[in-house]
């Protein structure tokens, strides 16, 4: 699907508060209720806007201890990637999981609530899963940015 400016600054607009009624949105982009109403529709049809979600502040829910933990497989067949991938997708503490190149095969980044809740999430989770070679994790000092937005 193509799409065009208006599109693009609906996107924008969407990206950073996607609450806002159609009619606030058309007053922005001079458009009609109508017009901006089919233009998300077809944004969502063609799968271009995924889903619609709330971010919650980690700080206020008490899940304010983030890890990027790098896993390396044992074994590389894809038996073990796929069987690694499913497994991890079970972990609620896993916020992201990205399969890389270079010298780990993993990059994970996980959110608990303090250092012993990590622990006890490598004991008790992550080294359970069959067929990691080794792990190595790192831990935020402080975010300088986060943003779910997509630069178009």
């Amino acid at each position: 699907m193509t799409f065009d400016a208006i599109d693009r600054e609906l996107l924008h607009l969407l990206q950073s508060n996607s609450k806002q009624t159609n009619k606030a949105l058309s007053h922005q982009l001079n458009l009609s209720v109508t017009a901006v109403y089919e233009r998300i529709r077809k944004l969502e049809k063609s799968g271009i806007v995924k889903q619609y979600v709330a971010l919650v502040d980690k700080n206020k829910v008490q899940k304010d201890f983030v890890a990027f933990c790098h896993v390396k497989l044992v074994q590389h067949s894809q038996e073990y990637v796929v069987m690694f991938e499913r497994e991890v997708k079970q972990l609620n503490e896993v916020l992201e999981c990205y399969h890389l190149s270079g010298d780990y095969d993993y990059l994970l980044k996980v959110l608990v609530k303090d250092m012993k809740a990590f622990r006890e999430f490598m004991v008790e989770k992550l080294t359970k899963i069959n067929h990691i070679g080794s792990t190595h994790s790192m831990f935020m000092i402080n975010e300088v940015k986060h943003t779910t937005a997509i630069s178009l």
